[in-house]
């Protein structure tokens, strides 16, 4: 419970922030908050889930360095969406 409820009140401050980068750049704004969500969740996700996290902030980086902002926008919201579900508690009770 202490887990999921850390974990939902770090993405709901980070999601809640993220109309801030919306209007300069959705894909950076999103690229900081996965960047902020490895670096802060230190004791709530598995290595395992770090590490996939780390490969889709790689990937993003690499959309947005090739100019597909597009491609940047629809990896980090997808990845961000499911951080919010796990965040919400729908992984279930422990």
């Amino acid at each position: 419970m202490k887990r999921t409820a850390l974990t939902g009140l770090f993405l709901t401050a980070a999601l809640l922030g993220s109309p801030v980068f919306a209007a300069d750049d959705l894909c950076g704004g999103n690229i900081k908050t996965l960047e902020n969500a490895v670096v802060s969740s230190n004791t709530n996700f598995s290595a395992d889930s770090k590490a996939e996290l780390q490969k889709t902030v790689d990937a993003a980086k690499v959309a947005q360095k090739n100019g597909d902002e597009k491609k940047c926008i629809a990896i980090t919201t997808k990845e961000l969406t499911e951080l919010k579900n796990i965040g919400s508690g729908s992984e279930g009770a422990k």
